[in-house]
């Protein structure tokens, strides 16, 4: 699914909000979440999972190129992890 399958979802089941609060409502979620992992933090959504960041130390790459040794720099990257109830619903038989 992406972003604008999701907005048409949300407003085929909100018939009484317009197109364009959908997509407000879901620029702010998506916002929210973005500027709490930046501020370092964590959003935890019961059921469905929990978005973090992890830190990934410096280290040696390749250029896939030229082959020549590059380096990279120090970062934090996002991480999901999936909730209970949405690994069950994935693992169901």
């Amino acid at each position: 699914m992406i972003r604008s399958e999701l907005v048409e979802a949300l407003a085929r089941d909100n018939p009484e909000l317009r197109a364009e609060e959908v997509e407000q409502v879901v620029q702010i979620f998506f916002d929210e979440i973005a500027q709490r992992l930046a501020e370092g933090g964590r959003v935890e959504l019961r059921g469905f999972g929990a978005f973090s960041t992890r830190e990934r130390e410096a280290r040696k790459g390749r250029n896939p190129r030229t082959g020549s040794a590059v380096d990279v720099p120090a970062k934090r990257v996002p991480y999901f992890k999936a909730g209970k109830e949405i690994r069950e619903r994935l693992n169901a038989d």
